[in-house]
């Protein structure tokens, strides 16, 4: 048996990089998962390609009528949620005197807001469910300085966490936040900034970057009853960068 068997997960921004690898390995091990994306060509095909125990729904992440008809397509398709994955996310590499208050409102609605308004919206089916895990996707970056922008809003989605973790521990919801390092996405390890990604692997204690399988475990482990007393807490898989 999978140890995700039976049990219903949604996971937002899946059409593809780390979010479509945490979608696989949810299916391989025994989950209904509702994917969600802007890119809906990709998430159409990552749901075909996954079988009949995946569902994918266009979203955008800020909208409180997107997600509501998210969850409405879970309870319809699946069952009550028992899984929430808040993996959507942007970046932004830009000098804080070069960013504009419209960008920084976007990174702010798309990297924070929308993991309060996904929180809130799934909370009562999973109380229908008898409980259920929230595993939020914040950064490296939401414990140490990086661009401004991403490290503010990653910080805030760490202390959203635990904040969330209070107030839903009585409904038998848990809550947690991975903060992962520098990951071998397509992104990370395309031509053009593979030769300074390995020079920068150098400073990473394990000496490498983590693959995205490596990520993909830990949320698994905190989606799954296997981590049934941990909450409000992060998980972080830096190779010991922000140890030093």
């Amino acid at each position: 048996m999978g140890r995700l068997e039976n049990k219903v997960a949604i996971i937002t921004g899946s059409a593809q990089g780390m979010g479509a690898e945490h979608a696989r390995l949810f299916i391989s091990e025994g989950a209904k998962v509702v994917l969600t994306d802007l890119n809906e060509e990709k998430g159409q095909a990552l749901a075909a390609e996954l079988g009949e125990n995946a569902v994918f729904v266009k979203q955008n992440v800020t909208s409180e009528e997107d997600w509501a008809t998210v969850l409405a397509t879970a309870e319809e398709k699946f069952g009550p949620v028992n899984v929430l994955v808040n993996n959507a996310g942007i970046t932004m590499a830009k000098n804080m005197l070069d960013v504009t208050v419209e960008e920084y409102k976007r990174i702010v609605d798309i990297n924070q807001l929308s993991v309060f308004i996904g929180m809130k919206t799934v909370a009562s089916s999973m109380q229908k469910a008898g409980g259920g895990s929230i595993v939020n996707i914040s950064s490296m970056n939401g414990l140490v300085a990086g661009a401004i922008g991403y490290t503010d809003t990653k910080f805030a989605v760490r202390g959203m966490t635990k904040a969330a973790a209070i107030n839903l521990a009585p409904m038998g919801i848990r809550v947690n936040s991975v903060h992962p390092g520098v990951i071998a996405t397509p992104m990370v390890v395309q031509e053009d900034t593979k030769a300074a990604v390995e020079a920068f692997s150098k400073h990473i204690p394990l000496k490498r970057v983590a693959q995205p399988a490596e990520v993909s475990k830990m949320v698994l482990f905190l989606a799954s009853d296997d981590s049934s007393y941990s909450t409000g807490s992060e998980f972080v898989i830096d190779g010991g960068l922000t140890a030093q």
